[in-house]
C-alpha cells in the first residue's frame, strides 16, 4: 500500500503531555513513524515528526491541528511533495564533521560568519545543539561537506580558522563518527595550562632573578630558543636558592579555572589523565597527588646541602621528550595514540600535540596554534570537555549526583 509522507512540526511552551497527545492521534490513524526530532530552547519546544500515512492524510492533518490546539501548541502540517523532492530519503545525513563553537559570547554576527563560511564551501549544517552556557557559550554543529575528501576537509578547516579570527570565537573541527567518542587518555602541560603562571618564574622571584628568567622563558615559548638550552640557562640562575623555596612555590600554585572540573569529569568517564611538564617534579608532585592524576613526568632539580645547585638531573623533558613520554604512557595503558588528547600552550608542546590523536592549543603562542587540531583562547580549561563532546548540563548533573554544590558567579 502506498504511503503519503506527512511532516508535522509542533511548537510552543514545553510541558508534560504534548508528545503523548500527538502520538495518540498518530496511533488512531495507524501511521508509521519514520523520523522524529525534538529540541527545547529555554522552555520552548520544537517537535518534528515525519509520518508515513496510508489513508486520509487531510483527516490526519485536521485531527493533529485540533489535538495540538487543545494543549495550547501551534502546529504546521505539510503533506506529500511539499516536504521535499525525496521525502522518503529518511534519517539524518551522515555528517562528515562536528564543529564546536565557543565564545563569550557567541554573537549573531559571529555565528553568521561561521554559517556563511560553511555555505561558501557547499557544505550543510545538519544539526545544532547547545553544549554549554557557562563559563562560555558552546554550540555543537554537525556538518556535511558535499564531497568528503581530504581536500574538502582541509578547505573546511582553513575557512573556519579564518572565521574564528574574524568573529573572535573558538572553533574546534573534528571528524564525525565513533572515533570522536573513543578518546581514552588526556595529557596536560602544566605551566600556563593546568596551572596559572610559570613555576620557574615563581622560583626566580624567590631568588631575585624573575625578570631574567621570564625573558628566557618567553623566547623559548616563541620557539626562538632550544628548550634544553633555555632550561639550563634558567635553572643556572637558581643556583644557591634554599630548597625550602620549592615547598613555598608549590603551596602558592593556582590552578587554571576549570582544571578541577576537567580532571574530575575525565576521571568519572574512565579517562587516564596526567601531566607531562618541562617544569619540576618536586613542585608538581603534590598537585599530581591532590588531583589524583594517573601519571606524571617532569624535570628534577638537583639539590645539595639543602640548596639548588643550578642543574637538573636525569633526562630533560624537552620538546621531543614530551612526545616520547606521551608515547610511553600510552603504551603502558595500551591506548593507541589516535585515542590520546594532548593540551599545551608553548612551542615545546608541538611534538606532543602532533603525536596525539587530538592536539589542543590552550591560550597558546602562534607557533603551537599553527600545528594544533584545535585552539582555545578563553582561560577556562573545562572548555576541553566541550570539545570532547560533553555538555555543561552533563558535567553539572554528575557533580550534583556526587553531592558537589554548583557554583556560578
Amino acid at each position: 500500500m502506498t504511503q503519503t509522507p506527512v511532516l508535522i512540526t509542533t511548537t510552543g511552551p514545553d510541558k508534560p503531555g504534548v508528545s503523548s497527545v500527538l502520538f495518540a492521534v498518530l496511533t488512531r490513524h495507524d501511521v508509521d513513524v519514520l523520523d522524529v526530532e525534538q529540541v527545547v530552547i529555554r522552555g520552548q519546544l520544537v517537535l518534528g515528526v515525519l509520518a508515513g500515512v496510508y489513508r486520509d492524510p487531510e483527516g490526519l492533518q485536521e485531527a493533529v491541528e485540533q489535538a495540538m490546539a487543545s494543549v495550547g501548541m501551534q502546529v504546521d502540517v505539510k503533506i506529500g511533495a511539499a516536504i521535499g523532492d525525496d521525502p522518503f530519503a529518511l534519517g539524518r545525513r551522515d555528517s562528515s564533521h562536528v564543529l564546536v563553537v565557543l565564545g563569550r559570547p557567541v554573537t549573531a554576527r559571529g555565528f553568521s560568519e561561521v554559517a556563511r563560511r560553511i555555505a561558501s564551501l557547499g557544505a550543510n549544517i545538519d544539526a545544532i545543539r547547545s553544549v554549554a552556557d557557562y563559563p562560555v557559550t558552546g554550540l555543537e554543529l554537525y556538518v556535511s561537506v558535499d564531497r568528503d575528501t581530504p581536500e574538502a576537509d582541509a578547505a573546511l578547516r582553513t575557512e573556519l580558522a579564518d572565521a574564528a579570527v574574524e568573529a573572535g570565537i573558538d572553533i574546534a573541527v573534528e571528524r564525525a563518527g565513533i572515533m570522536r567518542r573513543a578518546k581514552r587518555l588526556v595529557v596536560f602541560d602544566v605551566d600556563s595550562t593546568l596551572i596559572q603562571g610559570e613555576v620557574i618564574e615563581m622560583l626566580g622571584a624567590h631568588a631575585g632573578v624573575e625578570p631574567e628568567i621570564r625573558e628566557i622563558t618567553e623566547a623559548a615559548m616563541r620557539g626562538e630558543l632550544n628548550f634544553t638550552e633555555s632550561l639550563e640557562r634558567r635553572v643556572a640562575l637558581l643556583a644557591g636558592l634554599p630548597a625550602s623555596a620549592i615547598d613555598e612555590v608549590a603551596a602558592a600554585i593556582e590552578l587554571t579555572p576549570g582544571a578541577r572540573t576537567t580532571i574530575r569529569t575525565l576521571k568519572r568517564m574512565g579517562f587516564r589523565t596526567g601531566v607531562v611538564s618541562g617544569g619540576f617534579s618536586q613542585v608538581i608532585g603534590g598537585l599530581v597527588a591532590e588531583l589524583g592524576l594517573d601519571f606524571a613526568a617532569a624535570n628534577e632539580l638537583e639539590i645539595a646541602d639543602g640548596k639548588l645547585t643550578g642543574r637538573v638531573v636525569g633526562d630533560v623533558v624537552d620538546r621531543a621528550g614530551k612526545a616520547k613520554v606521551l608515547r610511553r604512557f600510552a603504551d603502558e595503558y595500551d591506548i593507541p595514540l589516535e585515542q590520546c588528547v594532548a593540551v599545551g600552550d608553548g612551542a615545546n608542546d608541538i611534538d606532543m600535540l602532533a603525536a596525539a590523536g587530538m592536539g589542543v592549543a590552550f591560550n597558546a603562542k602562534p607557533a603551537l596554534r599553527e600545528v594544533a587540531d584545535t585552539a582555545l583562547s578563553h582561560p577556562y580549561l573545562d572548555a576541553v570537555l566541550f570539545v570532547l563532546g560533553l555538555t555543561r548540563g552533563e558535567v553539572e548533573a554528575a557533580d550534583a549526583a556526587d553531592g558537589l554544590e554548583l557554583t556560578r558567579p
